[in-house]
């Protein structure tokens, strides 16, 4: 089950900066964001409902909720979506990429997990893969006027990493990825809609095939697929081993690209893949564990009595 939703986070994920991309000049962005998360909230809540398991968040679990909706589907894509207009959308998943140390770094800041080497040096050599795929475009990035996006990039993925220590706190809660994303969702959708309002931000849709279609794929595949897989790896694998999915989905994204941008190959774009996923079997290896006291017990002392079998 673990392998099914890691696999299905970095594939559909992978294929979503080619959406985010084609939505961009067809509506505002804050529209096409609160659109995409309030119909994924829609498709949440009837599923929840079939199953008559709509359970209204309160206390504690209202408050992480309502925060969890303004990182991971409010302020967040904010970010990322005005990014692309400054840089590369690829620009901005390599920045994104960066999120594995930062679920480590805050999961040792908010919950006291120890650091693991393993994870952190899997990390640091998918990061050095994704480099090396995106060396070209990051030397023709490093302009001033690229500052700004690079900058909203990674305060974006810091939200997404803030976004995914409140579902694990959430889920160490009891409260499973399905039904707080429902909410988190509409909350995300809801505060976008307002503030749109306020800001006087005009409700104008260009409804062209390729926009609805990347709404459409963006809201079910990318977000209540997409999401809820991700999360329930955040709940198994921990955070900081599941953010590892942000460093394979560009090896997607960039086939994808290759089909309908025309990316080529490069002998240093092959280098970064194999970076990647070294990265990917250091994070996931099994670490060979010590002895158990029972079994360094039996070896000191022969004479001991052999236990059964569990």
């Amino acid at each position: 089950m673990t392998a099914l939703l890691y696999l299905t986070t970095v594939l559909i994920w992978g294929t979503t900066w080619i959406a985010i991309k084609w939505e961009l000049g067809a509506a505002p962005i804050p529209l096409s964001v609160a659109l995409r998360f309030a119909i994924a909230a829609a498709v949440l809540f009837a599923i929840l409902a079939a199953r008559r398991a709509i359970v209204r968040p309160r206390g504690e679990a209202l408050r992480l909720v309502a925060a969890q909706g303004l990182c991971l589907f409010c302020c967040n894509f904010l970010c990322f979506y005005n990014a692309t207009r400054w840089v590369p959308s690829g620009l901005v998943a390599v920045i994104f990429s960066m999120a594995t140390i930062m679920n480590a770094v805050n999961a040792r800041l908010f919950f006291g997990q120890r650091i693991a080497p393993r994870v952190m040096a899997g990390g640091v050599l998918g990061l050095a893969g994704i480099f090396l795929l995106f060396a070209q475009e990051i030397m023709r990035a490093l302009t001033l006027d690229a500052l700004y996006g690079w900058a909203l990039a990674l305060l974006g993925t810091l939200l997404f990493s803030f976004g995914n220590m409140l579902s694990s706190r959430l889920q160490r809660l009891g409260h499973a990825p399905l039904q707080t994303n429902a909410w988190a969702m509409l909350i995300g959708a809801g505060v976008l809609l307002l503030g749109s309002a306020a800001a006087g931000v005009p409700f104008a849709l260009a409804p062209t095939p390729r926009y609805l279609g990347a709404l459409l794929y963006l809201a079910i595949p990318g977000s209540v697929i997409g999401f809820t897989a991700y999360l329930m790896l955040v709940g198994r694998l921990g955070a900081e081993r599941a953010a590892y999915t942000t460093v394979l989905f560009p090896l997607v994204a960039l086939n994808v690209s290759a089909w309908f941008e025309g990316y080529r190959w490069t002998p240093l774009a092959l280098l970064g893949v194999a970076l990647v996923l070294g990265g990917n079997l250091l994070v996931f290896s099994r670490r060979t564990r010590a002895p158990t006291p029972v079994a360094a017990s039996r070896v000191l002392r022969p004479d001991a009595p052999a236990q059964a079998p569990d």
